[in-house]
């Protein structure tokens, strides 16, 4: 009788390869316990640290109390001795005297006496002369509870991104581990192939194809043009670029300030773990890194406004003559702008377990090119001009490991911008009218 569940497939030469469903339950029960983790950690920060803090803002009834003593008290645990500063108050609550050690509603401790020190020298003893009072504030449900201090504290809000983080990761995790459940790297490859040339090459004209390994791009033909028959979609769409990097340059960079955070205080107490800030520093670049880049994304996304491209006729054939229209806005002075025609074939091939995509430029011609202008806010720079396409070009073609591939190419060059590059897939059928 055949398992339903195999801890492993048929041979591979002198090898068996693991069985992707015990790999996918792998996977599954790895993002689950970082989600359970992440929801765990969130659940128990709220409720005892923002919690309380919410509840000394919110419910706690002012009162005026005296200062009857001050301490400080020691407490040694694995990260050194920390001094935690103590006042005891008297105040009155419906004619009852109530007494009370306390500081704030989180027992704040300090890794350096005179820090706690500096906090008992704000706060006097009562003095009948002088009757000096300061405010305190009491639980009414529990009036012997009281603080001397209350606000929300920033730090605490860094603390919460490690749990997020946890609970992005183990979500995005589990979403991929079932999309994927069950499916070997091979059949992962085939199905995103076969979903890439469904999707975005669909048939115009149904499912009888003469040529199906040639894309004819249904998504190029779908939305008609203001001055010539079609406009063309963008091949990688900046929005969801720009999103992406703003979750990860955020969950990253907040992950690296609660390290550089904890660093610093070993720093501050005299007691420097050279070690661990020296791990710090590659992903406080890698950081940094992101943040450059989210922040010239964004430069491009909102600086410099959108372009638009339009063709007479699609798809394109060896030797055809197109009109073509290129619109950029923005208010931008402009060192270049150029427009391209672009083929680049891509090889996927095997290498141990790991698939790699190798994608090489194999020809360009340059089909615009304006220097030295400036684009007016609601005033467009628009143009029409010529393209031809090589005689004997090779045609559109997507296979399992290889594929062909036409662009359109728009840069630009603005002056106190960074510069941009956005690309428009077109599609070049076989000239000789033949099927292959």
């Amino acid at each position: 009788m055949a398992r339903s569940f195999r801890y492993y497939e048929k041979k591979r030469g002198h090898r068996r390869t693991g069985s992707p469903a015990l790999a996918s339950a792998g996977e599954t029960a790895f993002f689950a316990a970082l989600l359970t983790l992440g929801c765990g950690g969130l659940i128990v920060l709220f409720v005892t640290l923002v919690v309380p803090q919410w509840r000394v803002n919110v419910e706690f009834v002012q009162q005026a109390c005296k200062v009857r003593d001050k301490e400080i008290k020691e407490a040694r645990d694995k990260d050194g001795l920390h001094f935690a500063p103590k006042i005891k108050i008297e105040y009155e609550v419906g004619g009852e005297t109530n007494r009370a050690w306390t500081y704030d509603i989180q027992n704040t401790a300090f890794s350096r006496r005179e820090d706690a020190q500096a906090v008992l020298d704000q706060f006097d003893l009562y003095d009948k002369v002088k009757d000096n009072l300061y405010p305190c504030w009491y639980n009414p449900a529990n009036p012997g509870e009281a603080v001397l201090i209350r606000g929300y504290r920033l730090w605490i809000w860094l603390v919460f991104t490690v749990p997020i983080a946890f609970v992005l990761i183990g979500a995005g995790g589990l979403i991929y581990a079932w999309l994927h459940w069950g499916k070997s790297a091979e059949r992962q490859a085939a199905s995103a192939q076969r979903g890439q040339q469904r999707d975005r090459f669909a048939a115009v004209d149904g499912d009888d194809r003469r040529y199906p390994f040639v894309p004819q791009g249904a998504d190029v033909t779908n939305s008609p043009g203001t001055r010539l028959r079609f406009r063309l979609p963008a091949a990688r769409p900046a929005g969801w670029r720009l999103f992406g990097a703003t979750v990860f340059c955020l969950v990253w960079n907040a992950c690296v300030a609660v390290a550089m955070v904890l660093a610093a205080r070993g720093f501050l107490a005299g007691r420097p773990d050279w070690i661990f800030t020296i791990l710090i520093l590659p992903f406080l670049l890698i950081g940094a890194g992101a943040l450059v880049l989210l922040i010239r994304g964004a430069l491009i996304a909102t600086g410099i406004g959108p372009t638009l491209v339009e063709i007479s006729a699609h798809p394109l054939r060896p030797g055809g003559q197109y009109r073509l229209f290129v619109s950029q806005a923005g208010a931008l002075r402009m060192n270049l702008l150029r427009a391209s025609l672009v083929c680049e074939e891509s090889a996927a091939y095997r290498q141990g377990t790991n698939t790699r995509t190798e994608t090489q430029e194999v020809y360009r011609q340059e089909l615009l090119r304006r220097e030295a202008f400036r684009i007016q806010r609601g005033r467009p720079f628009e143009t029409e001009f010529e393209l031809r396409v090589p005689d004997h070009a090779m045609h559109s073609f997507v296979a399992e490991h290889n594929q062909v591939g036409w662009r359109l190419v728009v840069e630009g060059e603005a002056a106190d911008w960074p510069s941009f590059s956005r690309a428009f897939t077109v599609i070049v059928q076989p000239g000789n009218g033949e099927a292959d």
